[in-house]
């Protein structure tokens, strides 16, 4: 079992920046990948960026591409999210996610990859 904590959310302007961690414990050598998910008020999760845990291939939704950047540091099982150039639908939950199944470019967008989930962060950008 892999336990995930996040950290880091919190109310911010617009144009401002945040920075997510989310530190991995338990059986955190069979990880494959990790990924930051969302949830804003009355929607669905939706993918945010994701990291393969070996190579640190990345990959972003298209909404938040050139202003987040995902980043692990496998020393530490810790993963980033650096989030610059925030705008008022950014706001939402942010869920860390770990998957221990193999991955590539189409499946590693996908909730069902992801068996392990932190239990959110709460990231308000508002003036």
């Amino acid at each position: 079992q892999v336990q995930l904590v996040e950290s880091g959310g919190g109310l911010v302007q617009p144009g401002g920046s945040l920075r997510l961690s989310c530190a991995a414990s338990g059986r955190t050598f069979v990880m494959s990948a990790m990924a930051w998910f969302r949830q804003a008020p009355g929607k669905e999760h939706k993918f945010v960026a994701a990291i393969t845990w070996i190579g640190g291939s990345t990959y972003y939704a298209d909404s938040v591409k050139g202003r987040f950047t995902i980043s692990r540091d496998n020393a530490k099982n810790t993963l980033y999210l650096q989030m610059n150039s925030l705008k008022p639908e950014d706001t939402a939950v942010y869920y860390c996610a770990a998957s221990n199944l193999g991955v590539n470019g189409a499946n590693i967008v996908r909730q069902n990859v992801y068996g392990h989930w932190g239990q959110g962060t709460q990231v308000t950008v508002s003036s």
